[in-house]
């Protein structure tokens, strides 16, 4: 999909605020609402927006602890593990990455024993051959609402 100024603008608005309304959105964009309602549309169809969310500050909720996780797989069954790991529910996120490492996680705990049982039960999946649990001692920037033109 080819994206032009006007449809960053509007990427842009959405992000800031995900119950913006259209007319919202036009007014602060500078066009009619069915010109800003019909492109949104367009990008959910398209799959660019796949949903509408907000943001939460996780300290605040509990989660005192964040940790990265390297993790080496054994050949040829890195996707299978990684869709294992994907289903825990303290796992935010899973990148198949280059280098020495085969993937790293980042997951969010209330306690370190939330921690310790994760890792632990990290080392039973099948396929799993070594981890390296960083944790994350002060988070100077989490958002992954990007947006550059």
């Amino acid at each position: 999909m080819n994206l032009d100024e006007l449809d960053y603008r509007i990427l842009k608005e959405c992000l800031k605020d995900s119950r913006a309304s259209s007319r919202e959105v036009a007014r602060k964009v500078g066009v009619s609402v069915g010109t800003a309602l019909a492109r949104i549309k367009k990008m959910e169809k398209e799959g660019l927006i796949k949903g509408y969310t907000v943001v939460l500050d996780y300290e605040k909720l509990g989660y005192q602890l964040t940790a990265i996780t390297e993790v080496i797989v054994s050949k040829g069954k890195l996707l299978e593990v990684e869709k294992e790991i994907a289903k825990m529910p303290m796992v935010c996120a899973v990148y198949d990455v280059t280098g020495e490492i085969d993937a790293i996680l980042i997951a969010k705990f209330r306690s370190r024993e939330e921690l310790s049982n994760y890792t632990k039960k990290l080392l039973t999946v099948p396929y799993v051959e070594r981890t390296n649990t960083h944790v994350v001692l002060t988070t100077v920037k989490e958002d992954f609402r990007l947006l550059s033109q």
